[in-house]
């Protein structure tokens, strides 16, 4: 079984998002209501996969992350505006309203790619060159009309998950029509 860390101010949405992995059969999930909980938990039971909101009694998620080990890793959920305002490359991202299944799956990527990944190597920060190959692929594929920025965003992250690869590199694939 699969531990995750769930952490979200409010309580009623940790219990919902509880019940929800928890009723899959596959996650055992502890929450967490401020970033120094979650930092306790990390440490203590060595979980390394976090799921969070935009941000918690003490702390926001962004600067959680960067307070963590190298070996975990984040998947934020929250309003597409919070989620637009995050700066930080490895931070996987699921913008609200979300799905139970669209919500169960994001989970699972999390916690598979953390097994594909058990050192955990953090991405540092983007280069100019980096996030303009990144647009580019975004730009290509919305081109026809069909994905969204954020649907093409979507398809990029779980692309290059799937594939244990860099999203520049995703990015470079999709635009050298790969």
């Amino acid at each position: 079984m699969r531990k995750v860390i769930l952490a979200f101010e409010s309580a009623s949405v940790s219990t919902r998002l509880k019940d929800v992995l928890e009723s899959e059969g596959a996650f055992s999930c502890l929450v967490c209501h401020s970033a120094a909980e979650v930092k306790r938990t990390v440490l203590k039971l060595r979980i390394s996969s976090i799921v969070c909101g935009f941000k918690l009694v003490d702390q926001t998620c962004e600067d959680l992350y960067h307070d963590l080990p190298d070996y975990c890793a984040m998947l934020m959920v929250s309003k597409q505006s919070n989620l637009d305002m995050c700066e930080t490359p490895g931070i996987f991202q699921l913008p609200t309203p979300v799905h139970k299944g669209e919500f169960i799956a994001s989970v699972r990527m999390l916690t598979q790619f953390q097994e594909q990944n058990p050192k955990g190597r953090r991405p540092t920060r983007r280069s100019e060159e980096e996030q303009h190959l990144i647009d580019a692929a975004k730009a290509l594929l919305m081109e026809d009309g069909r994905m969204t920025e954020e649907e093409a965003h979507r398809y990029l992250q779980k692309r290059s998950m799937d594939n244990g690869a860099k999203l520049v590199d995703t990015a470079r694939e999709i635009l050298s029509g790969s």
